[in-house]
């Protein structure tokens, strides 16, 4: 990580993925699906607090469903604010479902960096939509980090990796590039005023 002394220089966006949830550790999309966390989530939960310990936030958002919530107050903010601009895409249909099996019942490739969820009776997002999310957050916080504030977001793997592709320039496609685990903490920051990812997947005790 880089030295807590450059942290106060220039603003920072840190991201933080909630812990492992049961749909999560056996590949199952878990969109609005409100689940907790599991035994090891909690605990990871807690380490990924350690690595955030000492350190000024001016502005901490979570995602207001539980399994982001939940790793919120055990990582050390119990007070972080609701924003549900940072709940995890919509998956619409294939909510709960494995991509070998959503795959399996199109008969074709599928991912939701191409595709997004499915239109139809249970409508999902689609890329546009998740990059507009993604868009309207960055218009409230980017000025914030511009400035040389400190802003803590805890939310989920697809809708952070989308963050991440439109925090560089491109559309929530680009967190196709960008593997995220449970409980990692990444951050997004700047480089000569361009904004660049400064921290990618960091996760304590790997």
């Amino acid at each position: 990580m880089t030295d807590n002394a450059n942290y106060e220089s220039e603003g920072r966006i840190v991201l933080v993925r909630h812990g492992e949830t049961e749909w999560s550790r056996t590949g199952r999309h878990t969109g609005l699906t409100d689940i907790p966390l599991t035994d090891t989530g909690a605990y990871k939960a807690e380490l990924a607090g350690t690595l955030l310990a000492g350190r000024h936030f001016d502005l901490v958002l979570t995602s207001p469903l539980e399994r982001a919530t939940e790793t919120a107050r055990l990582a050390g903010f119990p007070n972080a604010q609701h924003d549900a601009r940072l709940v995890e895409w919509d998956y619409g249909a294939y909510e709960g479902l494995t991509t070998p099996e959503i795959v399996a019942n199109l008969g074709h490739r599928w991912t939701v960096w191409d595709d997004g969820a499915p239109a139809g009776e249970t409508p999902g997002e689609s890329v546009a939509q998740v990059t507009a999310r993604a868009e309207s957050l960055l218009a409230t916080i980017g000025p914030r980090a511009l400035a040389g504030e400190q802003v803590l977001l805890f939310s989920h793997s697809h809708f952070l990796r989308a963050l991440a592709g439109v925090w560089i320039g491109l559309t929530a496609a680009g967190g196709r590039y960008f593997v995220l685990g449970t409980s990692a903490v990444s951050e997004l920051g700047y480089e000569h005023g361009t904004q660049v990812i400064e921290q990618w997947n960091h996760v304590r005790g790997r």
